[in-house]
C-alpha cells in the first residue's frame, strides 16, 4: 500500500508498506530507482515481517529539493522517517545508492538498527574516473533530460545475458528510472561523487550485517561488497546475477533476507 509522510525538514516521502510483525524491514532502492524496485521482494517478505520500501528524496514520488543530496542528508531523512513512524530498531537493507545511505545511517544512528545489509553496494568511495563520470552524467541530464541517460544506464545494471532474457524487467527498470526527477538525479550524482570511505563501518560494527553481491555485477564487483568478515557478517553471492538481484533473482534474495532477519 502506498503511503506518504512529511518530515520535519519539509521533505515529502512516499513509501510502500505491507505485512506486520515484531520485526520491521526497511528497503532502500538504488540510483534512479524507487520503491518499485522491490515489488517482487516486498510481498514475499510481508508474511514474515512489517516491510517498508522508501522512495528516497529526488526519486519516485518523494520531494526533490534543489540542494546536493549527501549520503548524510539521505540518512537524516531516514532517521526522521523512522522516528515519525515510531518503528525500530529496524532491519535496514540498501541497494547500491541505498547501500551508501545505509552505511551513513549505520555510522550515525546505530541505535536505530537491529541489523543492516548491503545489496549490490560497497563502502568504498568513488575513484577519480567514476567521479568524472558522475559529473558527465549530471551534465548529460541537464542538457538532454532523463531519457538518454536512463536508456544507457539500465542495460548495464543487469547480467549481460539477462538483457535479452528478461526484457520485462529491463523495461520495468527503465520506466522507474524515467520517473526520476532530473534535479533529483543531478543532486544525487553530486552526493555519490563526494561520499567518503565507509569500509570501516562494516569492519567495526557489532551489528549483524548481510552482504549480497551479484556474480555478474558490472557496477559493484563482489570484492568491493565483501570487504568485511566476522561472526556478525553473512556473505551471499547470487549466481548469474548482475546489479539487480531484486528483479533478476527475487526468490534467492528474499530467501537470504528472511533467513538473515529471522535469526537476528
Amino acid at each position: 500500500m502506498e503511503k506518504q509522510i512529511q518530515l520535519e525538514n519539509d521533505v515529502h516521502v512516499v513509501y510502500q508498506e505491507e505485512g506486520s510483525g515484531t520485526k520491521t524491514v526497511v528497503l532502500l532502492h538504488g540510483f534512479c530507482g524507487s520503491s518499485g524496485y522491490w515489488q517482487k521482494v516486498l510481498p514475499a517478505l510481508s508474511p514474515s515481517f512489517r516491510v517498508i520500501a522508501v522512495d528516497l528524496r529526488g526519486h519516485g514520488g518523494s520531494s526533490a529539493p534543489e540542494e546536493t543530496y549527501s549520503m548524510e542528508t539521505f540518512a537524516e531523512d531516514l532517521a526522521q522517517f523512522v522516528d515519525k513512524l515510531g518503528v525500530g530498531p529496524i532491519h535496514l537493507f540498501g541497494h547500491s545508492l541505498g547501500g551508501y545511505v545505509t552505511l551513513a545511517f549505520a555510522q550515525k544512528y546505530p541505535d536505530k538498527l537491529a541489523s543492516f545489509g548491503l545489496i549490490h553496494s560497497t563502502g568504498y568511495p568513488d575513484d577519480e574516473a567514476t567521479k568524472a563520470n558522475r559529473d558527465k552524467g549530471a551534465e548529460n541530464i541537464r542538457e538532454n533530460g532523463m531519457e538518454p541517460f536512463i536508456k544507457a544506464l539500465i542495460p548495464k545494471l543487469f547480467a549481460p545475458g539477462h538483457v535479452a532474457t528478461m526484457p520485462e524487467n529491463v523495461q520495468l527498470a527503465k520506466e522507474i528510472g524515467l520517473f526520476t526527477k532530473p534535479v533529483g538525479a543531478i543532486q544525487t550524482l553530486k552526493g555519490m561523487r563526494d561520499r567518503v570511505d565507509r569500509t570501516e563501518v562494516l569492519q567495526q560494527t557489532k551489528l549483524p550485517v548481510l552482504l549480497v553481491a551479484g556474480e555478474e555485477d558490472q557496477i559493484i564487483p563482489a570484492e568491493k561488497t565483501f570487504t568485511a568478515n566476522g561472526e556478525n557478517i553473512e556473505q551471499v553471492k547470487l549466481q548469474g546475477v548482475g546489479h539487480m538481484g531484486m528483479l533478476e533473482a527475487p526468490e534467492q534474495l528474499t530467501e537470504a533476507i528472511v533467513r538473515f532477519v529471522s535469526k537476528n
